[in-house]
């Protein structure tokens, strides 16, 4: 995913820095980003340069790809987790029930961002909702929530995506 900031336009940045601007639990902590699943001693690195950062967000820039996720992603974070780090997790819908599998939500400091993807959100009409439903008629789920779009889409809840390129790429 190409990003943008100040000193121009970059893709395949690996690490990044800033203020994490979701409205999740870390919510304004100070975050290292990191795309895709890199070495252990290498984001100790950048946590050892960043002595500030209190969150980790990993799978930035949609890097967790369906049909590929694996286990390196778990070990990789529960590293940073009995380190008692902050640490979310962007997770494309496909691959939910995968990383059920690896135990990251046993932790109380793992956030879990299942990513939905509804494209041209504003044209959907007031009527439109969204469904919490289950992989098949009873098989996981007690039973089926129902929500209604606009009211998902709270204003408390939203993040411009101007916020984002507030974010320093570490070189």
């Amino acid at each position: 995913m190409k990003r943008n900031y100040d000193a121009g336009e970059f893709d395949n940045i690996t690490y990044f820095t800033g203020t994490e601007v979701e409205h999740t639990p870390a919510y304004g902590m100070y975050t290292l980003f990191v795309a895709g699943v890199q070495p252990v001693k290498d984001i100790e690195k950048q946590l050892l340069a960043y002595s500030n950062i209190e969150h980790i967000f990993f799978g930035a820039n949609h890097s967790v790809q369906p049909n590929r996720v694996g286990p390196g992603w778990a070990e990789m974070i529960v590293t940073f987790l009995k380190k008692d780090y902050w640490c979310s997790l962007d997770i494309p819908i496909a691959c939910a029930e995968e990383i059920l599998e690896y135990g990251l939500t046993e932790y109380n400091n793992f956030i879990p961002q299942i990513r939905v993807p509804i494209p041209y959100v504003k044209q959907w009409n007031y009527n439109t909702m969204v469904k919490i439903d289950d992989k098949g008629f009873a098989e996981t789920n007690p039973g089926v929530w129902s929500h209604r779009l606009h009211d998902l889409m709270d204003s408390n809840k939203f993040t411009d995506w101007a916020k984002y390129g507030l974010d320093k790429p570490v070189k």
